[in-house]
């Protein structure tokens, strides 16, 4: 859990609680501020931990049949 409320992630408008992602373009509508670019913040921005995805980890490739045999 600690990399989803990780106090280093960028403070992007993307990530807000007052945003609403545009459908049709990459912009963002705020209720605070009208419509912004999803890479700005302003002094409203509060985190929302659902609307970030984190990266999926990588598998690590190389292993064989005879590695998963009891």
């Amino acid at each position: 859990m600690a990399t989803i409320f990780n106090k280093k992630l960028p403070r992007f408008c993307e990530y807000c609680i007052h945003a609403k992602p545009s459908e049709y373009t990459d912009e963002i509508f705020c209720l605070k501020k009208g419509v912004t670019e999803k890479h700005n913040h302003c002094r409203h921005y509060k985190y929302d931990v659902f609307k970030r995805m984190p990266a999926k980890p990588e598998i690590a490739s190389g292993y064989s049949p005879e590695d998963f045999k009891l």
